[in-house]
């Protein structure tokens, strides 16, 4: 590709510099920057979910799904059943989930 015979048709330059722009912007809008802390499995929303690496909207919502539909997660390891997470995909988000007990309120006597 010859640069100069580009750069003499500005439509031409004007596309190079468009697509430049438009692969930057969606580079920079792909990059995660993970949670500070683990999230909660059992209680993170669908936007702190999507903090961790790997997790999209999609998946997000499948966890969600699943806990209201099975119950809390009595472990990380139980991601598992959620279709297209991968014991490797597991590991490389294993840092940022957590599965807290659930709380046990005290029973009141009557």
């Amino acid at each position: 590709m010859n640069l100069r015979r580009n750069f003499r048709h500005p439509a031409r330059v004007v596309a190079i510099l468009s697509l430049f722009f438009l692969f930057a912007a969606s580079a920079h809008a792909q990059k995660k920057h993970p949670p500070a802390k683990p999230v909660d499995l059992n209680s993170a929303t669908a936007t702190e979910l999507q903090q961790v690496p790997g997790i999209g909207p999609a998946t997000a919502k499948a966890i969600i799904d699943f806990r209201e539909k099975s119950g809390p997660f009595q472990r990380v390891e139980d991601i598992l059943a959620i279709h297209g997470i991968s014991k490797q995909t597991l590991e490389r988000m294993r840092p940022y989930l957590t599965v807290k007990p659930p709380e046990i309120r005290p029973k009141t006597s009557n």
